[in-house]
């Protein structure tokens, strides 16, 4: 993402975590990625979680057992539509998933551009709330916030039973 940032010929900004990444394996030569394209790392069905950021290995843990389809969106500007639309026409339910703030996040533009497309599907949006978070290790901030594999799936399987 770096290197990507470093070669694109106009503004860009990186956002990164404190701690370590979830163990993709690093290679010895510079990639630059098609900015604005997320991937598809597992298939499922119903239920598409949209990952933005660090959640991934929660995001991932939680799809084994709902047997959902997870995509690392990868970029929240420009947002990958073409994937979003993919993901809106073959699943009942969309997730968003981010360690920022749901308000105005990166949730809120997908559903922006299904409005604005038409593509009218049952969102839900997972992140941070609008208040004061207090201090903790990544992983009891996950835990509190229900952003961890079990809150993601109690958050998912709540959503659906509605």
């Amino acid at each position: 993402m770096l290197y990507t940032g470093h070669q694109h010929q106009g503004p860009s900004a990186v956002r990164y975590p404190r701690g370590s990444g979830m163990g993709t394996e690093i290679e010895s030569a510079f990639t630059e990625l098609a900015i604005g394209k997320g991937r598809i790392l597992r298939q499922g069905e119903n239920v598409a979680i949209l990952n933005f950021g660090t959640l991934l290995p929660n995001a991932l843990e939680a799809a084994e057992k709902l047997n959902a389809t997870v995509a690392d969106m990868r970029f929240v500007k420009p947002l990958d539509t073409e994937l979003l639309a993919e993901l809106a026409s073959s699943h009942d339910t969309l997730v968003t998933l981010e360690e920022n703030a749901i308000a105005g996040g990166a949730g809120a533009g997908v559903i922006e551009h299904l409005m604005k497309t038409k593509q009218i599907k049952p969102v839900l949006n997972l992140g941070l709330p609008d208040k004061f978070i207090a201090q903790g290790t990544q992983d009891e901030m996950h835990q509190e916030l229900g952003l961890d594999a079990a809150g993601i799936e109690r958050s998912i399987l709540s959503y659906l039973a509605k």
